[in-house]
C-alpha cells in the first residue's frame, strides 16, 4: 500500500502546480494536521482515494468547516485494505485552542479510547499531530511531544507512527525518519512523504495479547 503522508504546510507541487501524475499509484492519503480544509478537499477529490486526518493544534477552523469527503480518525481506528490506523490529534497545551492538551489530558484520552483499541485488536499505524516525547520533538514547550505516546507504542507495538508539528524549516532538530525502541518506525510527514506499507508484514496481535497490554496501560 502506497500512502501519501502530509502535514503542516500545503505542498505547492500538490496544489499550486498539481498534475494528476503526482498522485498516480497512491492508495491512501493521511494528514497529520495543520493543513487547510480546502487543501484536503482538493486532494481527496483529485485522487479518488480515501483521505484520513487528525486535527493539528492550528486546525480550530475544522470545528466550523471540517474537510468534506475526508475521514476524521481522531480517537478512532480506521481499517483500510487490512491495515488499521488509529488517530490522536492535537499538541501540548500552550494556549486556549481546542486541539491542545496537557500530558494528563492526553493520557486521559488514551484511557477513554481503550475500548476502541481493544475492539480492533490494536492498530498497525498510529497517526498523530505531535510526536512522541524524545523522538522528533523539540525542547520548547509548544513543540514538546507526549510521553504517553511512548507507552502506547510499547504496549500496542504498531509498525509506524506518523506525525507532523515539527517543520523542516525549524533547522537541525528536524528528523524525517526515526526508529523507536518499540520497533515502530517514526515518520515526520511535514509537507509530503510517501510510505510503502507491506500489508503482509503487519501481524495482528491476538485478542489475549492486546487485552493484557491494555489492562496495564496508562494507569
Amino acid at each position: 500500500m502506497k500512502v501519501l503522508i502530509i502535514a503542516d504546510e500545503e505542498s505547492k507541487a500538490l496544489w499550486d502546480h498539481f498534475t494528476p501524475d503526482k498522485l498516480k499509484g497512491i492508495d491512501l492519503i493521511v494528514s497529520c494536521g495543520d493543513l487547510k480544509a480546502e487543501y484536503l478537499e482538493f486532494l481527496v477529490t483529485m485522487s479518488t482515494v480515501p483521505l484520513l486526518y487528525v486535527p493539528g493544534n492550528h486546525d480550530t477552523a475544522y470545528q466550523q468547516h471540517p474537510p468534506e469527503g475526508c475521514e476524521n480518525i481522531d480517537g478512532k481506528v480506521f481499517k483500510y485494505k487490512g491495515v488499521r490506523f488509529f488517530g490522536l490529534g492535537g499538541s501540548m497545551k500552550y494556549g486556549r485552542e481546542p486541539y491542545m492538551y496537557t500530558e494528563k489530558e492526553m493520557r486521559r484520552r488514551l484511557w477513554q479510547y481503550k475500548p476502541t483499541i481493544f475492539n480492533s485488536s490494536g492498530f498497525d499505524v498510529l497517526v498523530t499531530h505531535s510526536p512522541a516525547r524524545g523522538y522528533g520533538d523539540m525542547d520548547d514547550f509548544p513543540h514538546r511531544g507526549f510521553e504517553c505516546y511512548n507507552e502506547l507504542l510499547e504496549r500496542c507495538r504498531p509498525k509506524y507512527l506518523l506525525h507532523g508539528h515539527v517543520h523542516a524549516t525549524y533547522g537541525t532538530r528536524f528528523r524525517r525518519v526515526l526508529q523507536h525502541p518499540s520497533g515502530a518506525k517514526i515518520i515526520n510527514g511535514y509537507e509530503r512523504y510517501i510510505l510503502d506499507i507491506d500489508e503482509n508484514d503487519l501481524a495482528a496481535m491476538t485478542r489475549r495479547e492486546i487485552t493484557t497490554r491494555l489492562i496495564t496501560a496508562f494507569l
